[in-house]
């Protein structure tokens, strides 16, 4: 019989530990996976709140007639168009997460923990 793309060729019967190995490789694969996502999350997060903090620096040496988040998300979009995130609302979301957080310690210790989604209002 053949294996099929679904079906693994036949294999001899695995040695003794192979199930118990497998099973510990397999968690440890799925923690580095979180850990991996976290990291990226954290970063996302600080990303997010440097931007609106620098959102907040620009308007207010600009003011707010001077349209800097309309011409913000219009750059970053076309500058990264595979790349969400960037829309109006979302740079309106950035910005209020810097205002209401203004210190970055806070930002690195407590809400660089939680992931954007829980942020955002």
């Amino acid at each position: 019989m053949t294996a099929t793309p679904d079906t693994p060729p036949a294999l001899t019967t695995p040695p003794i530990g192979y199930a118990d190995w497998l099973a510990e490789l397999k968690t440890r694969i799925h923690a580095a996976q979180q850990r991996a996502a976290l990291a990226v999350n954290r970063e996302l997060v600080g990303l997010y709140w440097q931007i609106g903090r620098d959102i907040l620096e620009r308007q207010a040496q600009q003011g707010w007639g001077a349209k800097v988040i309309e011409r913000l998300a219009h750059d970053l979009r076309a500058a990264f168009p595979d790349m969400k995130g960037f829309s109006r609302a979302n740079l309106m979301y950035m910005r209020a997460f810097a205002e209401a957080w203004p210190s970055p310690e806070i930002v690195q210790q407590a809400v660089g923990q939680l992931p954007w989604g829980h942020i955002q209002p």
